[in-house]
């Protein structure tokens, strides 16, 4: 069983940095694409950044210039750092990987911007 598990979040102030971990149980290569996704405070999830297994990268408009994605493959495990953070940027981060037709998701982790 494909196993995603996130780390990095927490409380950090307006402006601040946070790094996000999504450790992978199997080779990140295998994955066509894999992206970070977003839940904020009744909002529905959103795709945030993705790299598919070519390199190609792709950002929401909200954090281009902001957020970089980037993946490790001798730890398994993608990135997204989070520079000049807003409030808005608050909400539950997701991992998602994509294996052929099959989706697999991490649990989430917080990530709360204060102002």
């Amino acid at each position: 069983q494909v196993q995603l598990v996130e780390s990095g979040g927490g409380l950090v102030q307006a402006g601040g940095s946070l790094t996000l971990s999504c450790a992978a149980s199997e080779n990140i290569f295998f994955f066509n694409v894999m992206d970070w996704y977003r839940e904020g405070p009744g909002e529905q999830r959103e795709l945030v950044a993705s790299i598919n297994v070519g390199g190609r990268i792709d950002y929401v408009s909200s954090v281009e210039g902001r957020f970089t994605i980037f993946r490790d493959g001798s730890k398994n495990t993608l990135f997204l750092q989070m520079n000049s953070l807003k409030p808005e940027d608050t909400g539950v981060y997701y991992c998602h990987g994509r294996i052929l037709t099959s989706d697999y998701w991490g649990q989430g982790t917080q990530v709360t911007v204060s102002s």
